[in-house]
């Protein structure tokens, strides 16, 4: 049998690629973070490198590419050769959040990006002044209902806590007046001192004042309870399914970067995240270790999407 030249180009073609898979890793991989140095996402990079390394008998090279809410580190991780040597680190916010609120986004999370692993998630906390009346949700809601409205303070407009604030009036027919503040610090002061009413705040930064006796948490959104406060009920638990949030990391190739490099990044990050040393690291900050297969990491991006997709409709939420 003959073959045309076209054809048999084609096979070399494939041939060589499958050698380029089979020798990979050939050299160091660049593993950019969309946002700045010391900040959750960061550090959650850099807790799980070292055996990522070891693993992987390359170095894996930290790119710090902060801007625009995490968009210019990912647009460069959307644009480069899917060969497995340039890698994302990121979050919810340019992840799930940034893509349902803003319509100028030149990369698509799930179009765009080969999911590797979700790797953890620091969820959201339910949070009232002291002087509240409110000791359980249900006692929240009852108070809310009876005031008509109340204050509802967020470190942002596009923060996490703002949205998990507006899926819980949603689902609860509860109605907030929401004040964004620059940063979680400021609100977080006005929630002490009772100047606004309820807060959803990341369980990592909300911790070190619900510990101290300044405010009261009434519920953590998330399928468990937080071993920092296992104490505090799960929002499903006070009585308020469908309310789950929080801030998730997760690892991502360029889109079509070959199945095989996917396969073999998962299941040594999977094993990473079960060494203890890599768990201390994620407890410290109250993150949960959440690893997953490609195609449910995949699946779960998409679905946030969608979720913070109808918040942001049914609250009005214009971009800015």
């Amino acid at each position: 049998m003959q073959y045309r030249p076209a054809v048999i180009a084609g096979m070399l073609l494939a041939v060589l690629a499958q050698t380029a898979v089979a020798a990979w890793p050939e050299r160091p991989i660049r593993l950019i973070v969309p946002f700045a140095p010391g900040g959750n996402v960061d550090l959650s990079a850099r807790a799980v490198t070292p055996g990522m390394v070891e693993l992987l008998g390359r170095n894996l090279i930290i790119d710090n590419r902060a801007g625009a809410g995490g968009a210019v580190g990912s647009e460069i991780v959307a644009t480069a050769q899917p060969d497995g040597y340039t890698l994302l680190f990121s979050s919810t916010g340019s992840l799930t959040i940034a893509p349902a609120v803003s319509s100028k986004l030149r990369y698509d999370p799930v179009r765009d990006f080969a999911a590797i692993s979700l790797v953890s998630n620091v969820p959201v906390t339910m949070l009232v002044p002291l002087t509240s009346p409110a000791k359980t949700v249900k006692d929240f809601i009852a108070h809310a209902r009876s005031r008509g409205e109340l204050i509802m303070g967020s470190s942002g407009n596009f923060a996490t806590g703002r949205l998990a604030g507006e899926l819980f009036q949603g689902i609860t027919g509860t109605r907030f007046t929401h004040v964004p503040y620059k940063g979680g610090a400021p609100a977080m002061l006005d929630l002490i001192g009772g100047r606004i009413d309820v807060m959803f705040d990341q369980i990592s930064s909300a911790i070190g004042h619900v510990k101290g006796g300044k405010v009261r948490a009434l519920a953590v959104n998330a399928v468990n309870r937080s071993p920092e406060v296992p104490e505090v009920p799960t929002m499903k638990e006070a009585g308020v399914a469908g309310v789950e949030a929080g801030t998730f990391t997760a690892m991502l190739a360029p889109a079509k970067t070959p199945r095989a490099i996917v396969t073999r990044l998962n299941e040594d990050l999977n094993k990473v995240l079960k060494t203890p040393q890599v768990q201390q690291s994620f407890a410290r900050y109250s993150a949960e270790i959440i690893a997953t297969t490609p195609a449910a990491s995949q699946a779960y991006i998409r679905d946030e999407i969608e979720k913070w997709r109808k918040v942001v409709k049914a609250a009005n939420i214009r971009e800015e």
